[in-house]
C-alpha cells in the first residue's frame, strides 16, 4: 500500500516539475520581451530630445516636433504600462515557479526514498507554495506558452546529468 502511495506521489512530484517548468519557462520568454521594451521606452525618449535640439534638423522644423513630442510623451506610456512594476512581479514568479520545479524534483528523487510521511509532509508544501505561487494570476500571453514549449522539446532546459534532450521526434 505504501509504495502505491509513494509512487503516485513521485508521479505527481514530475507532473508539477513539468507544469512549473512550462510556466516559468513562459515566463522568463515574457520577462525578456518585457526587458526589451522597458529599455526602448527609457532609450528613445533620450535620442527624440537629441534630435530635438539638434542643428541638423533645423530646416525641417516638423522633425524637431515630432522627435519633441515623442521624448515628452513616452516617458507618460511607460508610466502609464507600469512597466518597471510587471517587470518585478513577473521576475519574482518566474523564479519562484523555477524554484518549485527544483524542489518538485528532488522531491520525487530524493525525499520520496524515505519515510512515507517525509514525503506527504514535503509535498503538501510544495502544493500550498504552489498554489500560492498561481493566486497571483499572472498568465503569460500565448505566444510566450509556445515559445516555452519549442524551447523544452528542443532541449534548452535538458540537464547533461539527466540524459541527452529528447527533442518531439525522439520523444516516444
Amino acid at each position: 500500500m505504501d509504495v502505491a502511495v509513494v509512487e503516485a506521489l513521485k508521479h505527481e512530484c514530475e507532473r508539477q516539475e513539468e507544469s512549473c517548468l512550462y510556466t516559468s519557462t513562459a515566463l522568463f520568454e515574457w520577462l525578456k520581451d518585457l526587458r526589451l521594451w522597458r529599455t526602448a521606452f527609457i532609450a528613445l525618449p533620450i535620442l527624440c530630445a537629441a534630435v530635438a535640439t539638434s542643428a541638423l534638423v533645423k530646416h525641417w522644423p516638423w522633425v524637431a516636433g515630432v522627435a519633441t513630442f515623442l521624448a515628452g510623451v513616452l516617458p507618460a506610456i511607460f508610466k502609464a504600462l507600469d512597466l518597471d512594476r510587471d517587470l518585478a512581479v513577473i521576475t519574482r514568479f518566474a523564479n519562484t515557479f523555477k524554484s518549485l520545479q527544483d524542489r518538485f524534483r528532488q522531491a520525487r528523487n530524493i525525499t520520496a526514498l524515505g519515510e512515507l510521511d517525509e514525503i506527504k509532509k514535503e509535498f503538501a508544501s510544495l502544493r500550498a507554495r504552489l498554489d500560492d505561487a498561481r493566486m497571483a494570476s499572472i498568465p503569460p500571453p500565448e505566444r510566450y506558452f509556445k515559445r516555452a514549449q519549442d524551447k523544452i522539446r528542443k532541449g534548452h532546459y535538458t540537464f547533461e546529468a539527466d540524459g541527452s534532450p529528447q527533442t518531439s521526434e525522439g520523444a516516444a
